[in-house]
């Protein structure tokens, strides 16, 4: 029997043509699909919907789950851990933290639980998740993919003003300074949470591969590509940029294409990570993959010392203690 793939973000740009293709092309999995606000008062929840109801065969439901909320995040994979327990999926073989926020036009966002929105729907809350719910793949293993981004890497993105990086105080990436500079300061956020996600999929393989129950299990930090006609580019974004997606980059893109093969579509990434999913082709794969060739991550990345001290510095934030996760190596 296939098992369940939990997909979050499936209402955004890359998470609909994503679902279309896994309904369409492996449809005998389970798919739980997360989105922020299930009514259809959210014009993408509704077009999520409408691509689910072409497939009545399929084994989809939509469900709620805010990762700017730890509570939220907690309530959701105890569902989820419960259902699977009692039957009612099966067990997982796949987890794609495909969710994203950002905002290259405001201050830092503080959510409930004190962290910054961005480092905390990007990295924090899937993190939870991912722990929360490892005792609940099957025993063949499966795979975690972790959406990461070229502007990981200092100088990969044009859009960089401010390099990302990880600092010695870690309690920086949860509590960033306001600054003048929106844009370049919200997008460095952003990449930053890229890179705290790429750096901590390492140490999190590390861990699976040391537990003999879980060792079947494996990460992988996915760049799937810049996508030109991403909603991504609209929201919380100055007129600017906006305005470069509708008159440059999407009517321009196999001439941009020409030096950049990453310049995609969101349709064409969205199958990529279904495929990185559930493939054959890549069961057991680890590391960090751009499109589905397995690549280098940034330099800051591959610094074991920076990758233990992300996973320690993790589990705090995430509440993660022997209680809640089936990981019983994470805290040597």
């Amino acid at each position: 029997m296939a098992g369940t793939i939990i997909f979050t973000g499936a209402n955004s740009s890359l998470g609909i043509p994503a679902v279309e293709h896994l309904l369409q092309k492996h449809g005998d999995y389970t798919a739980i699909l997360t989105v922020r606000d299930t009514s259809d008062v959210d014009v993408n929840t509704q077009k999520l919907r409408e691509v689910v109801s072409k497939f009545p065969k399929a084994k989809a439901s939509i469900h709620a789950l805010d990762l700017s909320s730890l509570s939220a995040t907690y309530a959701f994979a105890d569902e989820i851990a419960a259902g699977i327990a009692g039957g009612i999926f099966p067990r997982l073989t796949a987890i794609v933290c495909n969710a994203y926020y950002w905002t290259l036009v405001g201050d830092p966002e503080l959510t409930a639980d004190g962290f910054d929105k961005t480092m905390q729907v990007n990295h924090i809350s899937h993190a939870a998740l991912v722990l929360r719910l490892l005792g609940s793949f099957g025993g063949d293993g499966g795979r975690v993919v972790l959406i990461s981004s070229d502007s990981h890497w200092t100088g990969k993105n044009p859009m960089e003003k401010y390099p990302p990086t990880i600092p010695g105080d870690l309690s920086l990436l949860v509590k960033p300074t306001v600054d003048e500079d929106k844009f370049g300061r919200g997008y460095q956020r952003y990449a930053t949470s890229k890179l705290v996600l790429t750096t901590w999929m390492y140490a999190l393989n590390r861990y699976l591969e040391k537990d003999p129950s879980l060792s079947k299990i494996a990460a992988v930090a996915m760049n799937p590509g810049n996508m030109v006609d991403s909603r991504a580019l609209r929201r919380n974004t100055p007129t600017s940029l906006q305005r470069m997606q509708k008159w440059v980059y999407k009517p321009l893109l196999p001439l941009l294409r020409l030096p950049n093969p990453t310049l995609r579509t969101a349709a064409q990434g969205g199958v990529d990570v279904v495929e990185m999913a559930v493939s054959p082709t890549y069961a057991g794969q680890k590391g960090y993959y751009t499109l589905l060739k397995k690549d280098d991550s940034a330099p800051d990345s591959n610094d074991e010392g920076k990758q233990q001290s992300l996973w320690k510095q993790t589990l705090e934030w995430t509440g993660t203690t022997k209680g809640n996760t089936a990981l019983s190596g994470a805290f040597k």
